[in-house]
This record gives structure tokens, C-alpha cells and sequence, in this order.
């Protein structure tokens, strides 16, 4: 079907439709481009500190007008089964440590904290160092968190022939573990700040004043040489205070990194941006929370324990992708989307055309195939009818007419062929009045 057979409201609303749809869709696909991504993240620890910490944060970047992406905070009981959530795609981001094991995907965002690995015995113990615990019992805070260390532990110093025995003691259960003898030292891992320090106070606070002692790990260096998860740290002299300084001296442990890690599958402008917005909270929270001021980048190089991501990696060296670099394609393929555009304008434009063909068609009727039909005509009811058809052409041509010069030009030759037909009619009708029989 020709355009010109459809009326001119329902092409014009058609036209309406198709652009208030296109906009629409434009729109839409801008909110939805602009809408902040939401990533979740798995965090957890023994006192729910670390799950208090990440949801101030996120909060914080969520309150941020300009941040593009907004941090879901899944708090679980422990470290470990953060690292189970990531592991399992429940989370993108989890906060877990260097020594926990079967993270394949996981790459580095942020060093959130160092964790000190310390063995504390009760007031009045004369040990100094891990191996004199032989033939004793170690409860270890949170074992299952731990399994890593105790195992380190077990190797370099090949417990079983030293009769050290290891016992999980959970952490409500300390003080009355060592309060009744059942285990000779405690090993915990903690965060390396003054608030963690004062649990072991608090554990082992008794009447007399006497604070308890940190055992030394001789064979730290030698554990951090074979399992890269961990480092060598020293317990500075004086850390639990009191009066001779306790430890009396500086006494080496091992340490292990505390990280944020991200999905390798995320896309690395999504975690430059999480990256930034993480950066700009801890410089606003800092001195509100400064549990945040540990939080640096982690290592950059290609021999780093657990790799960093591309997209922090972008973040901390300064090369994020400018505007150019990112929408590059974009640029290229706007010449053919303003083409595409062009040539479906100038298609819309033809659509609401109101002449079309239609007045090639009627000029082409009036000066070839009319005037044959006129001089073949016989009798004055054929003439009759042609002239019907003639009215039935111009009324159909006048009425799809609009103003305008081309309109007017057109009107003058499609007149012009009316009179010329007009006078066809009248010699026709003449000669079969001629030849009629008087």
C-alpha cells in the first residue's frame, strides 16, 4: 500500500509513536547505564567489629551522590565463612586472609589490615619461647579460621614429637579454659591495634596485677620462607604494658595480610571505581573510625601471594582509561549513527509526503490513456462516464493537495491537461452528433 492511500493523522501519529518510543528507550537505557552497580561483600570476624566497620563504609559511599557503584554488606560470624560466600558466588568482594585457602578467583582490592599470630601464656610462666611449650596443650582461638597456622606450626616444629597438642577453645570459653589448666597457652590471630591487645588483658586479667607473656617464634622466618601466606612480625617490647614492660624484650611471630579481593570476572572500571570511592571514605572517615587509616594498596607486582586486580592495579598506578580511550568506538561509530539517522529521517519525511507518486500517476492518466479512450468512445454514455472518471481524478488529486509551491505547479499542469481532455470530450461529442442518423 502507497503512503498517500494513508490518511495524514494516522502516518503523523505512527511518526509520533516511533519517536516517543525511541526517546523513551534512550532514557531508560541512560538511568539504567547511570543506575550505581551493587556489589555485595562478605565480611565477618570473631567480635563483629569488621562487619560494623564495612557497613559504615559502604554507607558512607552510598550517601556519596557521584559513586557508581554501592557496597551490600553480608555479615557472617567469622572470616571463614565470608571466604565461604565468595567461594561459592553468594559475594563479589569478601574481606578474608592471605592463608585461607582454595580462592582461585580472588584478586586483591586493598590491604584492609596485618593480623599478628601471638601465643600468650597465663601470668607466672616462665616459657619465652614456642618450643617450651612441649609436652603442653594450645587452645587456639577459632581453629577452623586457623587450620593454616596450626599446620605451619605442626611442620616446622614437628609437634607430634614435642607432644604439643592443639585444642579449638571458642573465644567466650578463654578465660575459663586457662583459669581451670585445661590448655597451657592460648594462640590467637588479631588485628594489630590496641583495642585487640586489650582482649588479652581482659583474659587474663587476674587480682595480683600480673600481666601475661608473649611466646617468641623462633621458626617464623623459616614458616614465612616455605608458606607465603605468611610474614615475619615482631611483638615490640612493651606491648601489653605493665611495669617491668611485658614482653620484656622484642619477640618475633609471624603476621598474615588481611585483604579486600574482588572476582577476577569483575570489570576492572567497575573496581577502579569501588577502588576510589573506597580511598575517598577512608581519608573522610579516618578520624571517626581509624581502624580505616590501615587500609593501603596491596602489592602491585606480578609476584604478589594473591594478584592484585586489574582494575585496582589501574587505580593505584594512575591508568585508568580516559574519556577518549574508553568510548574510542564510540566516536568511530558516530558518522554511521548519524547516517542510520539521516537516511531514516529523510524516509520518515517521504512517509508523510502527501503527493507521493500519485500526481505522476494522474498526469500520466490524463494525457495518454484518457484522450484514447475519449476518441474510441461511441456514444455520448461513454463520454458521460469519462468525464465522471475525470472528475473522480482531479477531486482524488485536490483533495491529498497541500499548500505550497510544488502544490501550485502541479495544480497548473493537471489543469491544463482537464482543459485539453475537456476539449477532447467536445470534439468527440461533436463527431457522434455528426454521425448520428437525423
Amino acid at each position: 500500500m502507497k503512503a498517500y492511500f494513508i490518511p495524514f493523522w494516522i502516518r503523523l501519529t505512527i511518526v509520533i509513536s516511533v519517536v516517543c518510543i525511541a526517546v523513551g528507550g534512550v532514557l531508560a537505557a541512560y538511568r539504567l547505564y547511570m543506575r550505581p552497580t551493587v556489589l555485595t561483600l562478605a565480611v565477618g570476624s570473631l567480635d563483629g567489629e569488621s562487619s560494623r566497620i564495612a557497613s559504615l563504609l559502604a554507607g558512607h559511599i552510598a550517601a556519596s551522590a557521584t559513586a557508581s557503584v554501592h557496597i551490600k554488606v553480608i555479615s557472617e560470624n567469622d572470616i571463614l565463612n565470608a571466604a565461604n560466600d565468595f567461594r561459592e558466588g553468594k559475594a563479589d568482594l569478601a574481606v578474608v586472609r592471605a592463608d585461607t585457602e582454595n580462592l582461585p578467583t580472588a584478586r586483591t582490592v586493598a590491604l584492609v589490615a596485618r593480623a599478628a599470630a601471638v601465643v600468650v601464656t597465663p601470668p607466672g610462666s616462665d616459657a619465652t619461647r614456642f618450643r617450651e611449650l612441649a609436652g603442653k596443650t594450645i587452645g587456639v582461638i577459632g581453629a577452623d579460621v586457623n587450620g593454616a597456622l596450626v599446620k605451619a606450626l605442626a611442620t616446622e616444629y614437628d609437634t607430634p614429637r614435642l607432644g604439643i597438642a592443639f585444642k579449638n577453645i571458642p573465644m567466650n570459653e578463654a578465660r575459663q579454659a586457662i583459669a581451670a589448666s585445661e590448655v597451657a597457652a592460648l594462640l590467637m590471630v588479631l588485628p594489630i591495634a590496641r583495642k585487640y591487645i586489650a582482649y588479652i588483658d581482659r583474659i587474663f586479667h587476674n587480682d595480683a596485677g600480673v600481666a601475661p607473656n608473649i611466646l617468641a617464634i623462633n621458626g617464623a622466618e623459616a614458616i614465612a620462607n616455605t608458606e607465603r601466606a605468611f610474614n615475619t612480625f615482631v611483638v615490640p617490647q612493651g606491648s601489653l604494658q605493665g611495669s617491668p614492660p611485658i614482653p620484656p624484650d622484642n619477640r618475633i611471630t609471624l603476621a598474615t595480610n588481611v585483604y579486600l579481593v574482588a572476582r577476577e570476572s569483575l570489570d576492572p572500571d567497575l573496581v577502579a571505581n569501588l577502588t576510589r570511592e573506597i580511598m575517598i571514605a577512608k581519608r573522610d572517615l579516618a578520624v571517626e573510625q581509624p581502624a580505616l587509616a590501615q587500609i593501603v594498596a596491596p602489592e602491585l607486582d606480578s609476584a604478589a601471594y594473591i594478584p592484585v586486580h586489574p582494575g585496582a592495579a589501574e587505580y593505584y598506578n594512575n591508568t585508568q582509561r580516559d574519556w577518549l580511550d574508553k568510548y574510542a568506538n564510540w566516536i568511530f561509530l558516530l558518522p554511521i549513527v548519524f547516517g542510520i539517522g539521516a537516511t531514516t529521517f529523510a524516509a520518515t519525511w517521504k512517509f508523510l509526503e502527501f503527493e507521493n507518486d500519485s500526481f505522476q500517476e494522474t498526469l500520466m492518466t490524463a494525457n495518454y490513456h484518457l484522450p484514447r479512450k475519449i476518441r474510441s468512445a461511441s456514444s455520448e454514455t461513454e463520454l458521460q462516464r469519462i468525464e465522471e472518471e475525470i472528475d473522480a481524478l482531479l477531486h482524488a488529486h485536490l483533495t491529498h493537495a497541500r499548500p505550497g509551491k510544488d502544490s501550485d505547479s502541479s495544480i497548473l499542469l493537471l489543469h491544463a491537461a482537464a482543459q485539453r481532455l475537456d476539449n477532447l470530450i467536445h470534439h468527440q461529442r461533436s463527431r457522434i452528433a455528426a454521425n448520428s442518423p437525423m
